[in-house]
């Protein structure tokens, strides 16, 4: 029986903000893969080792979370006034299949570095030390995303002293900014694409829950905590090993794509496993995070628990800070009530690893919200660099 070699692609693991995922450069896939489609699909799958029955990938480079099973393709800007393509695939653990439908908030702190890193920016924009602000256009969601990459000896700094709740070590501090990140354009010029600043939602099998539903950064569902019986301080133990709360959680996610017109028929969310996303919130409260730092109620404005890829996250989405820091600014949400209502440009909340600030600048444009800007701050850092390793089938 004859055996093909592996192929070797050049490959960048990276952490960026509170994930992990595999980089790549658009010229250095197999040629199949540098299209959409199929044959990209497979690569992939197959590079984070999914689709995973175990739920382990052992056999890849995922890390069996929704974290971790991530993969980007770096490519040259194809719209002015940009410096690079990104391209972001969130892949599925234990089904086949790669979700092209959103953005990571996280994974967008590493592509300034990657970008700076790989000849992508001009050497003449590179100062010896101080930033370069590297302007990517995300190609997922036709979206425009700032990285301020710090420099050092003309290089790009990772490691530094800027901490970051969900990651263990200290690093460099990246600052981002994500322009007009809602998508009103497509949701009836309303970031709100049901028009509403709260809907009364009908989930099959749970009830009829109070909902706030936005697009701002990643579609997002936001519910009360007290309605589901919580109190916004959960750890990933008490939903992800309670499989009655999973499939509440995900009736909710499905009922919200629907509304929001992001699927016409329940069955598509299986395939849309990535967006909306579902999160709860709730006024403050003190907590320990996982890590067991103490979390004052007096230092946060509200509590968040946030659903990714069917599982609570350990921490929380960049895409879905986004939506936290957006709702909350907006009078009249959910989130904006939990957080004592009023009016803000930023907020800071507890999440199941600690805390984290995000600011949003929004406005009424002919009586609609929409937000112009959102800022925070992450870190990203290179952890592997050279070839990874395909079977040729």
């Amino acid at each position: 029986m004859a055996h093909a070699p592996q192929r070797r692609i050049p490959a960048t693991y990276m952490r960026g903000g509170t994930s992990k995922g595999v980089f790549f450069r658009l010229e250095d896939l197999p040629e199949a893969a540098r299209v959409p489609g199929p044959a990209r699909d497979a690569l992939l799958m197959r590079v984070i080792g999914s689709p995973d029955p175990y739920g382990k990938h052992t056999d890849g480079m995922g890390g069996a979370t929704s974290s971790t099973s991530k993969c980007v393709i770096i490519a040259p800007a194809s719209v002015p006034d940009h410096d690079v393509d990104y391209l972001y695939g969130q892949v599925s653990i234990d089904t086949g299949f790669v979700d092209w439908s959103g953005n990571c908030g996280n994974l967008s702190t590493a592509v300034g570095s990657f970008a700076v890193a790989n000849g992508f920016i001009p050497a003449e924009r590179i100062p010896h030390n101080g930033s370069v602000t590297v302007r990517v256009w995300q190609a997922n969601i036709g979206k425009t995303i700032l990285v301020h990459v710090p420099i050092a000896d003309g290089q790009v700094q990772e490691t530094g002293d800027f901490e970051l709740d969900g990651v263990t070590f200290p690093a460099a501090e990246i600052v981002l900014e994500f322009l007009d990140p809602s998508d009103d354009d497509d949701a009836g010029g309303s970031m709100f694409p049901t028009g509403n600043l709260i809907d009364d939602l009908d989930v099959p099998g749970v009830g009829t829950l109070k909902a706030t539903m936005i697009t701002a950064g990643i579609p997002t569902v936001f519910v009360n905590a007290a309605d589901l019986g919580y109190d916004g301080t959960e750890l990933q133990p008490a939903i992800n090993e309670d499989r009655a709360a999973l499939a509440r959680l995900e009736a909710i996610r499905v009922a919200g794509a629907l509304r929001m017109g992001l699927i016409r028929t329940p069955e598509e969310a299986a395939t849309r496993q990535h967006t909306p996303k579902v999160a709860y919130v709730a006024p403050p409260k003190d907590y320990a995070a996982s890590s067991g730092k103490r979390i004052a109620a007096g230092d946060i404005d509200i509590n968040v628990r946030a659903m990714s890829m069917g599982k609570l996250h350990h921490a929380m989405m960049g895409t879905a800070s986004v939506a936290i820091a957006t709702a909350a600014a907006v009078p009249g949400t959910l989130v904006n009530l939990a957080a004592g209502g009023g009016t803000r440009d930023a907020v800071r909340f507890g999440h199941p690893s600690g805390t984290l600030r995000v600011g949003a600048s929004v406005e009424q444009r002919d009586g609609q919200w929409t937000v112009t800007r959102a800022v925070m701050s992450r870190s990203a850092r290179v952890l592997m660099e050279g070839r990874v390793r395909v079977p040729q089938d």
